[in-house]
């Protein structure tokens, strides 16, 4: 049974950052790609950022150069790094896994059958 804690949300102002982290478990590695969403109430589910077993990320436009996404294999845990936060960065923050090696064949959110119950992140203005 595949299950993921997010941690690591909070508030910070505009031009902070914050590291978000989620925890593992019953995922194989080398068989999932594993990704970063955002929500806003009333609004679609974003993917923000995603990394393949091999280690492979991309980014949305918006987030590009400003977030890192990672994970420790060992640890079963992904991460992301978020530094020059912005206002429009406010959302709650889900982790997601998908059943694939490779994040190319789950482009959109419903191609993710695992979710963490999010991790809330506010930049002041």
């Amino acid at each position: 049974q595949v299950q993921l804690v997010e941690s690591g949300g909070g508030s910070v102002p505009s031009g902070g950052s914050l590291t978000l982290s989620c925890a593992a478990s019953g995922v194989i590695d080398s068989e999932y790609c594993l990704g970063w969403f955002r929500q806003v109430t009333g609004k679609e589910r974003e993917r923000v950022a995603t990394i393949d077993s091999d280690g492979t990320s991309s980014y949305v436009d918006s987030v590009k150069g400003r977030f890192t996404i990672s994970k420790d294999s060992a640890k079963l845990t992904l991460y992301l790094q978020m530094n020059a936060l912005k206002p429009e960065d406010t959302a709650m923050y889900y982790c997601a896994a998908a059943g694939f090696s490779s994040c190319r064949y789950a482009p959109i959110a419903t191609d993710y059958a695992y979710w963490g119950q999010g991790t809330q992140v506010t930049v002041a203005s």
